[in-house]
């Protein structure tokens, strides 16, 4: 089906449909306002439960093989509208287009391959009087709460689980990114039995609507700790199941023994894709004293090309910060660099333009106790740290209570994994950073999460897990 990204509903029981009061979203690179969404009422959202409820009792009663084939199917039109979502993500997000192209790509790889895990089922005993088995049936009704970093990928990491094991499935897209994600759910529409996947569009009050609902029995959360003790808090007055995937302040510490010029271009990338904003972007890098001048220098070379502006601008890699109140946080982040007397070695202001945009910045060798290492900036800035004492440096990467993804940087492997071994974070790379898989689980320790997506473990989250004992007579 060929895309429509000019007029935006939301979806309920595979209709359409459309509310008295709307809302909009705004371009993040020229502050324009983006179209009209839907501003969801508890009625509304009490019509997407019933339809909700209604499917899953139908939906639950299909095989992994029905549920796989219809998901496909699903996958291909995703793929066949790639343009268009792709250029409604920059629009909305802000993000280069080649980047939100990627993003659609990997979107349409989730979809594919998660549905190919097989979902356990072990036989515990089997005696001549009784067998036991252990199994996983689906929920009911899930709720999804997605970001505005990355709407489309963070969006099917739920969706598809959730489908795939027999649930139902509400979204509810951030209001700063409302537009792919109901665009998700209109795709949908052919492809699975109406109630299955809805999508709701709202303000600030549809969040905690969801999650206190009674009839809504899991709730997935990507999004700030700040915002997830608040999801938690609400999920327990029902005691739903909930898994939350919050913010980082990754480390990654490099080692004396690299190849400086070969890391170079992937910590660059690793340290300012998305504009910072992604969770599980490297933080802060802690940088052997032996080789820091260098990597320094080496650093801020490979930073400077790239070029801030317009997602639309091919030649662009850093875009606008997404949004107001993240932009005005990062500004008062910024004062910090005078106000505690730090040392930029690229960028380190911001200047008015007619978008959220922030130049690269990166700081040198700043106190551990200041705001640009203790903070999660979720903008372009990241503090280059020396270190010395492997101890010390493992106990300072540590330090944070946030603990999403850490990584070593080492030619020697055993030494590497050996640091490896000792860090507390929920995904350890050796060499590489933010590598993800929709066969690998996904999650935080620490404040940055409970949980995880993705992989079996991921998938199963979306299931109770029942033991089933069969007497034979």
């Amino acid at each position: 089906m060929s895309l429509d990204t000019t007029t935006f509903r939301n979806v309920i029981n595979g209709e359409l449909t459309s509310t008295t009061q709307t809302r909009h979203g705004v371009n993040p690179a020229n502050k324009q306002p983006n179209p009209e969404v839907p501003v969801t009422t508890a009625e509304d959202l009490d019509r997407a439960v019933t339809a909700a409820k209604a499917a899953f009792k139908i939906w639950s009663r299909t095989t992994y093989e029905e549920r796989r084939k219809a998901i496909f199917a699903y996958a291909d039109s995703i793929e066949a509208n790639k343009d268009a979502l792709a250029a409604l993500l920059t629009q909305e997000q802000g993000k280069p287009l080649s980047q939100s192209t990627q993003e659609v790509e990997l979107a349409v790889v989730w979809a594919r391959a998660l549905p190919t895990i097989e979902i356990p089922e072990t036989v515990i005993q089997d005696k001549e009087d009784v067998k036991t088995i252990h199994r996983y049936t689906p929920l009911g009704v899930a709720g999804a709460i997605v970001p505005w970093n990355y709407p489309i990928l963070l969006a099917m990491g739920k969706i598809i689980p959730a489908i795939y094991t027999g649930n139902s499935i509400i979204v509810k897209p951030s209001p700063f990114t409302p537009y792919c994600g109901l665009k998700l759910a209109e795709l949908a529409i052919p492809h699975f039995p109406a109630g299955v996947f809805q999508a709701l569009s709202g303000g600030d009050d549809l969040g905690p609507m969801i999650t206190e609902h009674p009839n809504i029995d899991k709730i997935s959360f990507t999004g700030s700790t700040v915002t997830g003790r608040r999801v938690m808090a609400s999920c327990a007055k029902t005691l739903k199941r909930v898994t939350l995937e919050l913010g980082g302040n990754d480390a990654a510490i490099i080692c004396d023994d690299v190849d400086i010029d070969k890391i170079i271009p992937n910590l660059a990338l690793l340290s300012f894709l998305c504009s910072s904003q992604i969770c599980m972007m490297i933080k802060r890098l802690y940088i052997h004293e032996s080789i820091y001048d260098t990597f320094l220098a080496k650093f801020v070379a490979a930073v400077k090309s790239y070029k801030t502006g317009a997602g639309t601008d091919p030649e662009t890699f850093i875009g606008p910060i997404q949004n107001s109140m993240q932009y005005e946080k990062a500004k008062d982040l910024f004062s910090t660099i005078s106000s505690d007397n730090l040392t930029a070695a690229l960028g380190g202001s911001i200047k008015d333009s007619k978008g959220y945009f922030i130049p690269p910045t990166i700081i040198d060798n700043p106190p551990e106790a200041s705001r640009v290492v203790q903070d999660e900036p979720f903008a372009p800035i990241i503090p280059l740290l020396k270190w010395s004492d492997e101890a010390d440096v493992l106990a300072r990467a540590n330090a944070s209570e946030s603990g999403l993804g850490a990584s070593v940087w080492s030619k020697d492997l055993d030494k590497a994994r050996r640091m490896a071994d000792q860090l507390e974070a929920g995904s350890v790379w050796i060499n590489s950073h933010f590598e993800v898989s929709p066969f690998a689980p996904f999650g935080g320790v620490k404040n940055s999460g409970i949980g995880t997506e993705w992989g079996v473990q991921g998938l199963t989250q979306y299931c109770n897990s029942q033991t089933l004992w069969v007497r034979k007579g």
